[in-house]
């Protein structure tokens, strides 16, 4: 057995309304799978239900956590960054991440989060093609590539690209 590579990280992994239940628990098992310890945070409910019909507790709600307990942040798409963009607590937390060099890692329509936190800007970024529009008018480059990575902010466009994205938040972590 290969030994886990990220054994004393911790992730902070969203949860919303319809989130897009590959881009969540792809990330939530293959990070775990390496030791790493993945805090799913809400907006303050309980659980979630997916777009696709999975049901998943939450550990915590966001708005009690703060920058420094976390390693890196995963934001999963589907309908969730809508609501996730309207907490300001959760707005903060990302820019906060983002600006103590930790991994910000979205995927899907997740980068709209980061638009609203105001991280964008003259970043090259990926995403749904839905949002490609938002990240230009935010001050992004949007790629259309599987993954894209520009210092500590990580993007992915759709459940396709899981795999790639998964490893280059591992890489990520691992170099921190």
């Amino acid at each position: 057995m290969a030994p886990k590579q990220l054994v004393g990280k911790r992730v902070l992994l969203l949860a919303g309304p319809w989130f897009e239940d590959s881009e969540l628990l792809y990330p939530l098992y293959r990070l775990r799978e390496e030791g790493a310890e993945v805090v799913v945070a809400g907006l303050g409910e309980s659980s979630y239900t997916g777009k696709k019909g999975h049901q998943l507790s939450v550990a915590v709600n966001v708005a009690d956590l703060g920058a420094g307990e976390f390693d890196a942040m995963v934001i999963p798409g589907g309908y969730a960054p809508d609501h996730f963009r309207r907490s300001q607590h959760l707005l903060d937390l990302v820019a906060e991440m983002y600006a103590a060099g930790k991994p910000v890692a979205a995927i899907c329509h997740g980068p709209w989060l980061a638009i609203s936190a105001g991280i964008l800007k003259g970043r090259q970024v990926t995403g749904s093609a839905a949002i490609r529009d938002d990240v230009i008018n935010a001050g992004g480059n949007w790629i259309d590539a599987p993954v894209v990575v520009d210092d500590n902010l990580i993007s992915s466009r759709h459940p396709d690209d899981l795999g790639e994205f998964c490893r280059e938040i591992i890489a990520a972590l691992q170099s921190r």
